[in-house]
């Protein structure tokens, strides 16, 4: 007999781990990039985004500046253009470890009434607010990136450091909506330490400020600020701009109509903080919820699992006791020999068990193959992205990796499927196959149609174009259908599945129950109760979504190994209680 291979390769591999020296980073198939003193740094614009509305629009539909040689799109993949991004050049400049003052970009003039046209195409007044008004109005953010690293702004929230993924476009104070026209760039980075006068950027934290800036066009054309704040004198050895310096000019907020003139400035930060930790404070949850909310529903959870757990021994206890003392006694009469042939608790229930479905056994193995499928896509998901291989420095990745997954497990789903479909005593499993190819994608496809007609005519950057519409149907037909079909070949060429015991051939009649045990309470019942113990993190979750967090996986895929025994104990307890009592 030969030597299995496997175990002998895996011991190979295990022992070549530990004796190399393999130098890796935090985020597999990420490279970092290492720039020295005055090399030049794109910056980068993605879409406007905000946690008030569900449409991202593009940087430049807004009379924002553009690039001096006109904005490009960079090369975007198939899980950039489903989430919305759209990544341009930008007009700002930036060179390593170089400061700048009262950068100015370009000057721009907002409308302060819309013009729209009637019937008869001439123009009408509306007193509806210009586009940056409702920008402002509707809390869109700005997403600037540096070296594949998103902006951040730092808020203060009692003395205590938070950051929030983006900038505000601008803010209302007084009734009055203000832009804000000035940024300073927060350039934090690290020495490489085996390469000399090399630094890698370690953070991006913009500070959006709004100032009123006096402009004025000399004959060259060139923009003048007559009056400017310190920064913007053009003197040596001058301060930055902060809020502090606005709040005690006579400038004041530049409002969001009329004449407008944006600006920036650049500080440069050596920083303690490693390439592989930059993202820390985009995936730090504590940053938006107090980590003792997650340790109370925590607690919680394990408590009502605790709880369940013990009220389910507790009747199983009960029940056996109950038959091992019936077991055991010794019938002295007819009537005691007779009640010991009659079948008792949970053994009236034991030849229905594995009973099929007498409504729709095909749609039963449908929804259960499609549910398969979803599972081990979950999975492979949430388990790449704790690896580190789905990152959030590659975007996109997250989506790519979901639909390649779903693709791939379309054999899982077919052979299932058939299979359990055959242990039904189901004929057509072809149909049944059919189903689950076009079933749950069909569905999804047709909501996600809507989704994307609407965001169209909302002008929305998760529009998604036509040329991807296309790749999703060669993932569909070309690669998962056909997968749904061989996976259901070879699960039908196998033997029914083989149950524990035989299933009678005249169904047990249920008899009347206790209104507690009726269908529609236990439903009801069964949902409440595991539901209460996590709405909570349930809530954070959906809330993640909400604001564009990136790596939430690790999170759902504790709280599933939390509650999933609270649903098991809970369902398992209340069909108990129908149907053995």
């Amino acid at each position: 007999m030969t030597k299995p291979v496997f175990p002998v390769v895996c011991a190979a591999a295990l022992v070549s781990c530990l004796i190399l020296d393999v130098d890796s980073f935090y985020l597999p198939g990420v490279t970092p990039t290492s720039f020295k003193k005055n090399d030049s740094i794109k910056v980068k614009v993605n879409s406007l985004t905000s946690t008030k509305t569900l449409f991202p629009i593009d940087y430049y539909k807004l009379p924002f500046c553009d690039a001096p040689t006109g904005h490009k799109l960079d090369h975007e993949n198939l899980g950039e253009f489903l989430t919305g991004d759209r990544i341009e050049s930008s007009p700002y400049e930036l060179k390593m470890q170089v400061d700048l003052y009262c950068q100015i970009v370009c000057k721009v003039n907002l409308p302060t009434l819309d013009k729209l046209q009637d019937k008869d195409g001439k123009l009408k007044k509306s007193l509806r607010m210009n586009r940056v008004q409702k920008a402002i109005a509707n809390n869109y953010h700005h997403n600037l990136i540096v070296d594949n690293l998103n902006a951040a702004s730092k808020l203060d929230d009692n003395g205590k450091p938070k950051y929030w993924r983006g900038f505000p476009v601008g803010g209302i104070k007084d009734g009055e909506m203000y832009l804000n026209n000035h940024f300073n760039f927060f350039m934090k980075y690290h020495p490489v330490e085996n390469e000399n006068e090399k630094h890698r950027i370690v953070g991006f934290i913009v500070e959006p400020i709004s100032i009123r800036h006096q402009v004025e066009t000399d004959k060259n054309g060139k923009i003048v600020i007559r009056d400017p704040v310190t920064s913007c004198s053009g003197k040596k050895n001058v301060k930055h701009t902060s809020w502090e310096e606005v709040k005690l000019s006579k400038h004041g907020l530049q409002l969001a109509v009329g004449e407008v003139l944006f600006t920036y400035d650049v500080i440069w930060e050596k920083s303690d903080m490693v390439w592989a930790s930059r993202w820390d404070i985009y995936l730090d949850m504590a940053n938006l919820v107090p980590a003792k909310v997650h340790w109370f529903n925590i607690l919680n959870s394990f408590f009502v699992v605790a709880i369940l757990s013990f009220m389910l021994a507790a009747i199983l206890v009960r029940s056996l006791k109950r038959d091992l003392l019936r077991y055991n006694r010794v019938p002295t009469s007819d009537e005691e020999k007779a009640d010991e042939l009659e079948e008792f608790g949970w053994k009236l229930v034991h030849a229905d068990v594995f009973r099929p479905p007498s409504r729709s056994p095909m749609m039963f193995s449908v929804m259960v193959g499609s549910g398969i499928q979803l599972l081990f896509m979950a999975f492979l998901t949430i388990i790449f992205s704790m690896l580190g291989f789905l990152s959030p420095a590659n975007r996109g990745s997250i989506i790519i990796g979901q639909l390649i997954f779903y693709a791939l497990m379309g054999s899982v789903a077919g052979y299932t499927s058939a299979r359990l479909y055959k242990s039904l005593k189901g004929k057509a499993w072809q149909t049944t196959t059919l189903l689950v190819a076009v079933g749950f994608p069909g569905i999804s496809s047709f909501i996600f149609l809507l989704l994307d007609i609407q965001a169209a005519i909302y002008g929305s950057t998760d529009a998604v174009p036509f040329t991807t519409l296309l790749v999703l149907l060669v993932l569909w037909f070309g690669i998962s259908t056909p997968l749904v079909f061989l996976g259901a070949y070879f699960g039908y060429k196998k033997d029914s599945i083989e149950f524990p015991v035989n299933t009678s051939n005249i169904p047990r009649q249920v008899p009347d129950q206790e209104w507690y045990t009726n269908l529609h309470v236990a439903m009801v019942s069964a949902g409440i109760v595991p539901f209460s113990a996590c709405f909570v993190e349930f809530y954070f979750i959906l809330s993640s979504v909400w604001m564009d967090q990136v790596s939430f996986e690790e999170i759902i895929f504790f709280q599933t190994i939390i509650h999933s025994p609270i649903f098991l104990f809970f369902n398992s307890t209340i069909m108990f209680l129908r149907f053995c009592f």
